[in-house]
C-alpha cells in the first residue's frame, strides 16, 4: 500500500520527481522487516508456479515479493518514470511481464494526474484529488501534471495470460473502475482502502458480491497481516469499513472467492 507519507512535501521542481522515486526505492526495498512481513502474508496466497497480477506496481516491491515466492507476475504501471525503474529492477526476470498501462473499466486511454513530489499518489480519479483537499495529513499535495496513458482491463489481461491466482490493486481511488473491467469472480484479490474515500471500498465490496460469493479480510497500513480470523462475509466487511476510524488512514481489503 502506497501512502501520502512515503515522500517529503518539498516543491516538485527540477530533479524532485527523481528524488521522490529514490525515496520510494529506499522505503520499499531497504526495510528488511517490512519485506519479511510482506512475504509471510503473500506466502498464504502465492505458491510456486502461481500467476499474480500487480495493478499499480509503482517501483515493484509487491512484484518482487511475488517473484521471490515463485510466481509469474504481470505488473502494470502507467507512470513513465516509475515504469523505467520497474523495468530496471525486474525487466530481466523471465517470470515478470511488465506493461506501461493503467487498468480500468474499458480499454482505451485516460488522463493520469501526476503529483511530482509524491508519485505514489498519482491517480486516474479526479474524485480522489477532490477528497484529499483540506484533509489533515494531505497538506501540500499538488497534482500539477497530466499525461494520457493507455488503459487495459482485467478481462483483457485474463484473456491474454489466463486466470490469476492473485491480483493486487493499488490505484489511488480508481479501484472500483479496475474491478468494473472484470466480469467473473477470481480466486483471490486485494484492493486498497483509504478512509479518505471509504465509499470506494464499500462500492468495491458490493461489486465483487455481484460477481459471486466472497469472503473478506483486512490489513491496515504497512502491518502486512490479516486482522480477521475467520474471514468475514460481505455485510460484516461493509460494517468494518464503515466504522474504521479516520486515523486508520489506509490498508488493503482481501477478497476470496467461495
Amino acid at each position: 500500500m502506497h501512502g501520502v507519507g512515503d515522500t517529503s512535501h518539498s516543491p516538485g521542481q527540477g530533479r524532485e520527481p527523481l528524488r521522490a522515486i529514490g525515496r520510494s526505492l529506499s522505503v520499499y526495498y531497504r526495510d528488511r522487516a517490512r519485506t519479511a512481513r510482506m512475504d509471510r502474508l503473500h506466502a498464504r496466497f502465492i505458491t510456486p508456479g502461481a500467476l499474480a497480477f500487480d495493478i499499480g506496481a509503482h517501483v515493484g516491491d509487491r512484484t518482487a515479493s511475488f517473484l521471490r515466492l515463485g510466481a509469474s507476475v504481470v505488473a502494470l504501471e502507467p507512470q513513465p518514470r516509475l515504469f523505467r525503474a520497474l523495468r530496471l529492477i525486474h525487466g530481466r526476470n523471465a517470470c515478470a511481464t511488465l506493461r506501461p498501462h493503467a487498468v480500468g473499466q474499458r480499454r482505451g486511454a485516460a488522463t493520469l494526474h501526476l503529483n511530482p513530489r509524491n508519485p505514489t499518489v498519482a491517480t486516474l480519479a479526479p474524485a480522489f484529488i477532490a477528497a484529499a483537499r483540506n484533509v489533515p495529513g494531505w497538506e501540500g499535495q499538488v497534482w500539477e501534471g497530466q499525461i494520457e496513458v493507455p488503459v487495459t482491463t482485467l478481462d483483457t489481461l485474463i484473456a491474454e495470460f489466463g486466470e490469476p491466482d492473485f491480483v493486487k490493486i493499488d490505484v489511488e481511488g480508481h479501484e472500483l473502475a479496475v474491478l468494473q473491467g472484470l466480469s467473473c469472480a477470481l480466486p483471490l484479490l486485494s484492493f486498497e482502502i483509504t478512509t479518505l474515500q471509504r465509499s470506494v471500498a464499500l462500492a468495491c465490496i458490493r461489486y465483487l458480491q455481484g460477481l459471486g460469493r466472497h469472503e473478506f479480510n483486512l490489513s491496515l497500513g504497512e502491518e502486512h497481516r490479516l486482522r480477521h480470523r475467520p474471514w468475514l462475509c460481505a455485510q460484516e466487511m461493509l460494517e468494518v469499513v464503515s466504522t474504521l476510524p479516520d486515523s486508520a488512514n489506509s490498508g488493503d481489503i482481501y477478497a476470496r472467492r467461495i
